[in-house]
């Protein structure tokens, strides 16, 4: 099994290897030019040949400071840094082998670093329920995020995509301009507990879309729920193997212009056919933390999202500056998962400042509430356990809600880097009252290479 350290220098010698190759073949005046999309430019314009010719290599950074500056379950101050690289190629398959409308991707990513929530922000019995570090997770090692073929019927009505990724790269797809989780990326994925995996999690996948108008389409999809592609050392895992079932997403997607104005508004249904216990009672429907007994099984596990993006404004007719909205909300199984809705609500401008037209400014609020049954289940155990001490060690901390607010900038350094210090306050960590409040100070940096 390839260690954390051993995972690090491989994705290091990877990386330098690849900046090495560019640079040997990049004009002097495109690495590191403001205006390159690359870090490393256009290698003397053979980068531009070969995304002509259908290869378009494609790798990124992205760096996340947390610091605990108020509050949290541990008043200790400290920062945490957790990073993510990525290294990939997309390939369009027409120009290179001159299969019709036809793609492909592979794509790989290595996450490090430490989470300042973990232990900071929340109360290490029960968690937080969102990150202030949102590229933190799913283990240090170098994973096959995508691996998958794309191809386009019926003159581009009918698109089929088939291979191993997630389902957030379709569905309930979501950007990731703020640094805390609650407002970043997939939400359903992080709420959809032990079902739905996020970036950089791969799973063998089937998605289906059929573009009805220009305007709106229906999709379906199908997901191997396999939890063995969690564990260290399983990040090419592409065997069956640990299948616990699958996940089925529906999903209708409308994007409009309104008033000229981009937008895109999303509404879907998931359900996993397979076993799912029961947050609260045991096998005789009592409660499970008093009897004792095995919590029941349902037979399956659903839920459903909404999704709303809408840009609101131009700036003096520039539609690249203005304000944006967003809202998410996410409703989940009452019986089986430990949060049964989550809202947010952003709020982007692009562009604030005539002399700096590509810099941005957003503000972000979400709640998150943990089911009512988790918080009986916990009492109850506490009963069980005839503990009543919440500074006691086997004390099941109580949760109800969790509210993330998040304040940033994205100052626009360069075309390929962008730098969003942020703040950002958190009520009730993991929804538990008894710890305090927390204000976190951020730094995120997105690069591409």
């Amino acid at each position: 099994m390839t260690t954390r350290h051993g995972n690090t220098r491989l994705i290091c010698q990877l990386s330098a290897a690849a900046v090495l190759v560019m640079s040997a073949n990049a004009m002097a005046d495109d690495a590191f030019s403001a205006d390159s999309k690359w870090m490393t430019g256009d290698w003397g314009g053979e980068r531009t040949k070969l995304i002509d010719q259908g290869i378009d290599i494609k790798a990124d950074y992205v760096g996340e400071v947390g610091a605990n500056l108020h509050g949290g379950y541990n008043h200790n101050k400290t920062a945490r840094y957790s990073d993510q690289f990525g290294l990939g190629v997309a390939l369009d398959l027409q120009k290179l082998w001159g299969w019709d409308n036809t793609q492909a991707k592979i794509q790989l990513t290595n996450r490090n670093g430490e989470n300042i929530s973990n232990d900071r922000v929340g109360d290490p019995r029960a968690g937080t329920l969102s990150s202030s570090q949102e590229v933190y997770g799913r283990g240090h090692m170098v994973r096959l995020t995508q691996l998958y073929i794309q191809h386009q019927f019926l003159d581009g009505k009918l698109d089929v995509k088939a291979g191993y990724f997630g389902e957030g790269e379709d569905f309930n797809t979501f950007p990731c301009d703020f640094q805390n989780l609650a407002f970043c990326g997939s939400q359903v994925g992080n709420w959809a507990t032990n079902i739905w995996y996020n970036w950089p999690v791969s799973q063998a996948a089937l998605r289906v879309k059929y573009n009805i108008t220009p305007e709106f389409y229906a999709q379906i999809g199908a997901y191997n729920q396999n939890p063995s592609q969690l564990e260290h050392g399983n990040g090419f895992k592409l065997s069956g193997s640990g299948t616990k079932g699958t996940v089925l997403p529906v999903e209708l997607v409308w994007s409009p212009q309104v008033n000229n104005l981009p937008g895109a508004y999303r509404v879907g249904y998931s359900q996993r056919p397979a076993p799912a216990a029961d947050l609260r009672e045991d096998i005789n429907g009592q409660d499970a933390a008093s009897t004792g007994q095995s919590y029941r099984v349902h037979d399956s596990k659903h839920g459903y999202w909404l999704v709303v993006q809408q840009q609101l404004t131009s700036h003096n007719g520039d539609a690249s500056r203005g304000l944006n909205v967003a809202a998410n909300a996410t409703f989940h199984d009452k019986a089986t998962n430990i949060v049964d809705n989550y809202q947010s609500l952003m709020f982007v401008y692009k562009g604030p400042f005539d002399a700096r037209p590509k810099d941005d400014i957003g503000i972000g609020f979400a709640r998150i509430h943990v089911n009512d049954q988790v918080k009986k289940n916990a009492e109850l155990a506490n009963a069980a356990n005839n503990v009543s001490n919440f500074d006691n060690t086997l004390y099941a901390p109580l949760r109800n809600t969790e509210y993330n607010y998040e304040l940033n900038y994205g100052i626009h350094v360069t075309n390929w880097l962008t730098v969003r210090p942020n703040l950002q306050y958190i009520t009730h960590p993991g929804g538990v009252d008894k710890v305090d409040n927390a204000l976190v100070a951020g730094l995120k940096i997105q690069s591409v290479f």
